[in-house]
């Protein structure tokens, strides 16, 4: 795979996988707990879960392919577990010199 197209689709996972977790945290758990549909949880924790293993495949292969430090994948896998984490992720990368 050409390192751009790993790079735009590492980004596009990241931008999915928070726009994931931000559903499951401001929709589907209200949903769950206050109008006591629990299937949105299932659903969109499904969702989630996958794009988060996606985003961890492709910080794996990013790291590899652009010889990052294991620092930088901690700062990736940090990314994917906090809120918004994601987004201020994506700014890093386009950002970085590296990924020009």
């Amino acid at each position: 795979m050409k390192k751009e197209n790993l790079i735009r689709q590492f980004r596009m996972i990241g931008i999915a996988e928070g726009i994931s977790f931000l559903v499951l945290l401001l929709i589907a758990m209200p949903l769950k707990y206050v109008f006591d549909f629990p299937l949105a949880v299932k659903i969109s924790g499904w969702v989630h879960g996958a794009l988060f293993i996606a985003f961890i495949y492709f910080a794996f292969e990013v790291m590899g392919n652009f010889k990052k430090n294991f620092f930088w994948f901690v700062k990736a896998f940090l990314a994917a577990i906090l809120p918004f984490g994601t987004f201020l992720f994506d700014r890093y990368v386009k950002n970085d010199p590296a990924f020009s």
